[in-house]
């Protein structure tokens, strides 16, 4: 066994390895024009592709997806916006959130009174830019600061973009990393906006780091499906292929979205209210195996937690997230970016959501392999064996805890019957499943149980 300080050290090592591997990954994806479809959307997607094993799927304009039709595919080749007296007040080559996100071509001289109604700003962040779209309705714009707008003279202004709306398709992806079961876990983030840190990149970024990290695990009970789609209509255009098999296989999901910054993490439960995520997460956060609030599930914001828990869908899927739309002033302007948002609170976010997911791995159903009558402990050297006033405070013969180890192995023991879940004995236990694991994986190692099953099953089973 490896000592406990080479183990901090090689972790240590790999999380610093995995941060550079992030940097690396922001870097290239920063800059790029994304939008619901276009070059900008599979650029990102198939970088991501040297980081984790994509299967890009497309899906042509006008197909009809539900409710929704996939709108035409937008490519944006160059923009700029200039004043009477030949000074740049914005370029598309400078920041892609200049432009209006899905602008149709312009090509134009406008006087400033015509123009304002093409000019969006935010007086409230003089000095941001907003990020604008138009997707389903066809206008041009620019997005600048408020500062600058409110110096513009009058005069004509020359407002050119060189833009196009074409027949394409709108494009997603998924990785499946295979477990024991086809029981699956999703996990569902977007890559659609453009040049923003947390409110784009912090997803993908988390997502792929946790990719990397489930891989390296010895084992998995779940399957785990690793979703990447532009936000809202992405998904549910991936629903309209896959939903069914979700329907049949999804144990528990999360959409992790805006998990950069230094605020605790933030659950928004699912439509279910009750999904083994959503009772877990609970679990975890009431008995501080991680610092995190909750919110209880609405449809009237969010992001693609909606779509799958859409009614017709009622998927176990929540969403994960520390900075969200109102709760951070950078949000959806070009002050989204890596100076706001410190990509060690992405490592941060890895970390934590491992440790849900391996919460989940060992929760379940368990069964006593020697269920009559109490287990001979001192047989397995789970018990003292001497019995004296000075072994009372031990759970074995090495280890003086105040019987801590004993009383949660024979309450494990106890209450695995295949009628009761590890979440419900940690509970009993008044500890967090995440302080069971090791016992429950000595009792396995020994023999003494076998599990874990997600459904109920008796004794003979």
């Amino acid at each position: 066994m490896i000592e406990t300080d080479t183990a901090r050290s090689l972790q240590n090592l790999f999380d610093l390895d995995q941060l550079e591997s992030m940097e690396h990954l922001f870097d290239r994806l920063f800059p790029l024009c994304r939008s619901i479809t276009g070059p900008g959307l599979r650029e990102t997607l198939q970088i991501l592709t040297e980081f984790i094993p994509l299967q890009i799927f497309g899906v042509p304009t006008g197909e009809q997806v539900y409710d929704w039709k996939v709108p035409k595919e937008w490519r944006i080749y160059g923009a700029r916006l200039t004043a009477p007296d030949g000074e740049v007040i914005a370029d598309f080559t400078q920041h892609n959130l200049h432009v209006l996100n899905y602008s149709v071509p312009v090509d134009e001289t406008l006087e400033l009174e015509q123009l304002q109604t093409h000019l969006h700003s935010l007086p409230q962040l003089p000095d941001a830019i907003p990020y604008v779209t138009s997707y389903y309705k066809e206008r041009w714009g620019f997005c600048i600061p408020h500062s600058v707008r409110e110096q513009l003279k009058p005069g004509k202004y020359h407002a050119k973009i060189d833009s196009e709306l074409v027949d394409g398709e709108l494009n997603y992806a998924h990785a499946i990393l295979p477990g024991e079961s086809s029981e699956e876990i999703l996990i569902s983030t977007y890559v659609c906006h453009p040049s923003m840190a947390n409110n784009e990149l912090s997803g993908p970024l988390t997502a792929a780091g946790l990719y990397q990290r489930l891989k390296k695990w010895n084992k998995r009970r779940f399957t785990y499906r690793f979703v990447f789609v532009p936000e809202t209509i992405g998904s549910i255009a991936y629903l309209h292929r896959f939903g069914q098999e979700l329907k049949q296989n999804l144990y528990s999901g999360l959409v992790v979205t805006c998990v950069g910054g230094h605020e605790s993490l933030s659950f928004k439960h699912s439509r279910r209210e009750d999904a083994p995520i959503d009772q877990m997460i609970s679990h975890l956060a009431q008995n501080n195996s991680l610092e995190l609030r909750e919110r209880p599930f609405t449809p009237n914001y969010g992001s693609d937690e909606r779509q799958y828990g859409s009614p017709g869908f009622n998927l176990p899927v929540g969403q994960i997230s520390r900075k969200l739309d109102g709760g951070y002033k950078e949000y959806h302007t070009s002050l989204d970016n890596k100076e706001n948002m410190p990509l060690n609170t992405l490592l941060d976010s890895v970390d934590q959501l491992e440790t849900i997911l391996k919460a989940l791995e060992f929760d379940g159903y368990y069964v006593n392999q020697s269920p009559y009558g109490e287990v001979k402990l001192d047989r397995h050297g789970l018990y003292p064996d001497m019995n004296s006033h000075q072994t009372r405070s031990k759970s074995n013969n090495e280890v003086i805890d105040s019987r801590q180890q004993l009383n949660r192995i024979l309450t494990i023991l106890n209450y695995c019957d295949g009628e009761h879940r590890m979440l419900e004995i940690a509970e009993k236990c008044k500890c967090s499943v995440i302080d069971l694991i090791p016992i429950v994986q000595l009792l396995l190692d020994k023999g003494l149980l076998k599990g874990p099953y997600s459904m109920k099953r008796g004794l003979d089973s």
